[in-house]
């Protein structure tokens, strides 16, 4: 079975349930709603099909505790991440990995922390090369 890309909103419920490893319908609506303005709070209702369809999808999987359902996620962050920024790079840039750091280089201020990291990426990068 090929496994499922989480849509947007899939990626949000999913990285509510990767920070707490678990959580009830109502917690992840919470934590979703928590930075939305008024007009875009999403309903429990809407919360729990959500995480219905994402069970279908193998995304997510649950366990009944008293009257509540409690998710946890299937999937793991690191693969699901790197399997979208994957899907992403060959969508948008066609592949180009140059092209896609130019752009989300010039998109805002770069810490020299993350200079840093973007180094040490490319020297082990470097080192993977025969």
């Amino acid at each position: 079975m090929t496994e499922q890309r989480p849509t947007d909103r899939e990626l949000e419920a999913l990285k509510v349930l990767w920070d707490q490893g678990e959580a009830t319908v109502r917690e992840v609506c919470e934590a979703m709603n928590a930075d939305a303005n008024n007009n875009e709070k999403l309903a429990y209702t809407t919360v729990l099909s959500l995480l219905q369809v994402m069970e279908q999808k193998n995304l997510v999987a649950h366990r009944r505790e008293g009257k509540a359902y409690v998710y946890l996620p299937q999937v793991e962050r690191e693969k699901t991440l790197r399997g979208l920024a994957a899907g992403f790079l060959e969508r948008v840039f066609d592949g180009s990995l140059d092209e896609y750091l130019v752009h989300a280089l010039g998109t805002r201020k770069v810490s020299q922390q993350e200079l840093q990291q973007l180094e040490a990426m490319l020297n082990a990068a470097r080192k993977k090369i025969p």
